[in-house]
């Protein structure tokens, strides 16, 4: 066992944590900085990824043609492309890879899930994805992040440009910085969408993506949304994230049972809805408000257990969230992101045409915008942007438009490119 970070200040701690529970120095981790050196190991089998966004797709490639079996954190990726190459890396290698959106092996979600898709709420063509999650402000300043004692920075960039960024802490406010995070798009909601997806049955790219939102309220050093609402269309289907990354200030119920709202998801079907507010279990009810039935149980280790089951038969199929699915779930946070990247500054009250007669669709937007009224927002101060519609072909995971498909990839510095299948 080896624990790796290019950090000696974190992995310092993990030790001495794991030295307090089994004082016997033989049984505690190599602390490792170099991933390269952890996977040239031949007495490791599996790793767990758990870095910036930036690196998980290398490093999980790197991990299965090292002969290693992967669990790597949500958003699997960094770009809609890496997903799919990780896929590619996976199937041609026979390894394990499982995308770390614990809810897929919670029983209460899987309960949850298996209701919402058995027809006794009718048509489910509707899901919600909703991330209301306050996130403070990194703030604004015009120096350099300063390093932890001892923290290798060429390891840390990795396959990103090795220049310390522009703000008041290197760790966590990776997020907000597009070079190496995706916003909470991509941070939290990878949880969400994978379960509204999962919902909806759906297992291909949307054929239509637009986003509204923005750093809306933060005058800082963040350079992705904090609040956005991404629309998600299928032929037949519609899926709606809603990320606020401000206060809530009056709780969101939406009018239904089973609320407040906050992380979590609806299902909406012809004859009733399920809700499900945390990672482990769900509700369901008629448009009367009459309960229908109620689900909850499970855990995170769960997860990681299951990987192991894969691991024993080595068929990708008993993964819980194999990462063919972890990679369509992550593309979705990207896509979104790629619509408002390409977006134009518009005024408050803008919304998209697509879905634009859709009942949640209006409800998500009303809220949207009250929400922010509530919290004060100044719009000469910070923009409200509505993104490009996007125009996919689920066959090729490919937009009619270059300058998105553009933003489907990105560049890799020198030493740490992506090898391709």
């Amino acid at each position: 066992m080896a624990l790796c970070d290019c950090d000696p200040g974190p992995i310092g701690r993990h030790i001495d944590r794991l030295g307090r529970r089994d004082p016997k120095p033989s049984r505690l981790p190599e602390a490792v900085a170099d991933v390269r050196r952890l996977l040239e190991r031949k007495d490791i089998d599996a790793v767990s990824i758990a870095t910036p966004n930036h690196w998980h797709a290398l490093m999980a490639v790197w991990a299965m043609q090292a002969g290693k079996d992967v669990y790597v954190e949500k958003p699997c990726s960094h770009t809609v492309e890496e997903g799919r190459v990780i896929v590619d890396w996976a199937r041609k290698l026979g390894r394990m890879c499982q995308m770390g959106a614990q809810s897929r092996s919670m029983t209460g979600m899987r309960e949850t899930i298996d209701f919402v898709r058995s027809g006794k709420l009718g048509d489910v063509k509707v899901a919600h994805a909703l991330c209301y999650k306050r996130r403070p402000s990194i703030g604004l300043v015009n120096t350099p992040a300063p390093l932890p004692p001892g923290l290798d920075f060429e390891l840390w960039a990795g396959p990103a440009p090795a220049e310390v960024p522009i703000r008041q802490r290197l760790h966590y406010d990776w997020h907000w910085d597009k070079r190496t995070g995706n916003g909470d798009l991509g941070n939290q909601n990878p949880h969400e969408l994978d379960k509204a997806r999962w919902g909806l049955g759906k297992q291909e790219f949307p054929r239509r993506v637009v986003s509204l939102g923005g750093r809306l309220g933060y005058v800082d050093n963040g350079d992705v949304a904090n609040s956005q609402v991404t629309l998600f269309q299928w032929d037949d289907a519609l899926l709606i994230s809603d990320v606020r990354g401000l206060e809530i200030k009056t709780p969101v119920t939406f009018g239904l049972a089973g609320g407040p709202l906050a992380v979590g998801n609806i299902w909406w079907g012809t004859e009733g809805y399920a809700v499900s507010t945390n990672y482990q279990s769900g509700a369901a009810f008629d448009y009367d408000g009459h309960e229908l039935g109620k689900w909850s149980g499970g855990n995170s280790q769960a997860h990681f257990d299951n990987l192991v089951t894969a691991i024993k038969s080595r068929n990708h199929a008993d993964l819980h969230l194999d990462i063919e699915d972890g990679h369509l779930s992550s593309a979705l946070a990207h896509l979104g992101n790629v619509s408002w990247a390409l977006g134009e500054a518009v005024t408050p009250g803008s919304r998209p045409a697509l879905a634009s007669d859709q009942e949640g669709v209006r409800k998500t937007f009303e809220s949207f915008e009250a929400h922010l009224a509530e919290n004060d927002v100044d719009y000469a101060q910070t923009k409200l942007f509505l993104g490009r519609q996007l125009v996919l072909d689920p066959k090729t995971e490919r937009a009619t438009d270059p300058a998105a498909n553009a933003l489907f990839g990105k560049a890799y510095r020198k030493g740490y490119e992506l090898p391709r299948v």
